[in-house]
C-alpha cells in the first residue's frame, strides 16, 4: 500500500530536490494557536509534517523541546486532543502527511488498538516512537503497519552495520538519520560524516534517509540536503514559537515567526538540486 509519506518523497524527488520535515510540539503554546501553525506549514514549505505528542518525561528531547511539551501540557493537550487537531487539519489538506513523534506511555495509556484506529480515522499517515527498540515491534511497530500507518525509525552514529538490518526490518516510510549522539538540539553534526552515514545506511535499505538535529537556518539546511533525501527541523521552530510569546502566551507574531523560520529553511533545502545530469 502506498501512503502519504510515500507519495510525497516520490513527488520531491521528482522535482529533484530533498524533503523538507518540519516538528512542532501539539498544543504549543495552546490548542488553537497551534492547530493555526500546523495549518501554516505547508504554505511555508514544509513538505512533510511531524507533530510531537506532550509526554511529562520526555528523555530523549532537549531543553527546547522539552519546554514546548510542558506549554502543550500545561494548556490542556493530550493525546485525545492531539488527534483532534490532526482531524481539524486534515478538513482542509489531505495530501500533506503527518507523522505523530513521542513517547510509548500515552499511546500504552489511550490503548494500542482504540489509538490506531483513531490515528487512521484522523488522518494520520505514520509514527515515531523514540522508546521502542525492534525487540519490541509486536507492541506497536507491527499493529501499526497493520493497521495501514508507516513505522519510522531512528538511526544514530552508534547504529552499526550489524544493528541496522534490526533497525530497518519493520521500517517504512523514511529513515530517521539522527546525526548527533544525544538529546535534541544538541549539536551541529559534522555534514561530511552525515553524507557518508546516509550512503552507508542506503547500503541496507531503499527508503528516503531524512536527517534531522542541529538544523538551525538555511545554510545547515543546504549542508544536509546535499547528501539527504530529507532535512528535519525541529528545535528550531519550537524555539521561534516561544520567542514569539509574551507571558507565556501566543501573540499575533506566533504563527508568522514560526512561518518565517521555515521560509528560510526549505530555501536552503531548494538550493541543492538533485536532478540527474
Amino acid at each position: 500500500m502506498t501512503t502519504r509519506i510515500d507519495r510525497r518523497f516520490e513527488a520531491v524527488r521528482a522535482e529533484g530536490r530533498a524533503a523538507l520535515v518540519t516538528f512542532v510540539m501539539a498544543g504549543d503554546p495552546d490548542p488553537e494557536t497551534s492547530l493555526d501553525i500546523v495549518r501554516a506549514l505547508p504554505k511555508a514549505g514544509a513538505d512533510l509534517i511531524e507533530l510531537g505528542m506532550p509526554f511529562t518525561d520526555p528523555m530523549a528531547d532537549g531543553p527546547a523541546i522539552q519546554a514546548a511539551g510542558v506549554r502543550a501540557l500545561a494548556a490542556g493537550m493530550s493525546l485525545r486532543k492531539t488527534l483532534a487537531l490532526v482531524r481539524a487539519f486534515r478538513a482542509e489538506d489531505d495530501a500533506t502527511p503527518i507523522i505523530l513523534m513521542g513517547y510509548f506511555n500515552p499511546i500504552y495509556v489511550y490503548g494500542v488498538d482504540s489509538f490506531l484506529a483513531d490515528a487512521r480515522t484522523a488522518g494520520v499517515d505514520g509514527l515515531i516512537v523514540v522508546d521502542l527498540p525492534p525487540e519490541e515491534d509486536h507492541e506497536l511497530c507491527k499493529p501499526a503497519l497493520a493497521a495501514g500507518l508507516n513505522f519510522i525509525r531512528l538511526a544514530t552514529p552508534t547504529t552499526d552495520d550489524k544493528r541496522l538490518p534490526a533497525v530497518l526490518a519493520n521500517t517504512s516510510g523514511f529513515v530517521y538519520y539522527v546525526s548527533v549522539t544525544g538529546i535534541t538540539g544538541a549539536a551541529i553534526p559534522d555534514y561530511g560524516k552525515v553524507t557518508g552515514a546516509v550512503a552507508r545506511i542506503k547500503r541496507h535499505t531503499d527508503l528516503p534517509v531524512a536527517v534531522g538535529f542541529g538544523v538551525k537556518n538555511a545554510e545547515t539546511a543546504e549542508a544536509i540536503a546535499r547528501g539527504a533525501d530529507g532535512v528535519v527541523v525541529g528545535t528550531a521552530l519550537v524555539e521561534a514559537v516561544r520567542l514569539s510569546l509574551s507571558e507565556g502566551r501566543a501573540t499575533p507574531a506566533t504563527v508568522e515567526a514560526v512561518s518565517a523560520v521555515v521560509r528560510d529553511i526549505a530555501a536552503g533545502v531548494r538550493r541543492v538540486s538533485k536532478k540527474a545530469a
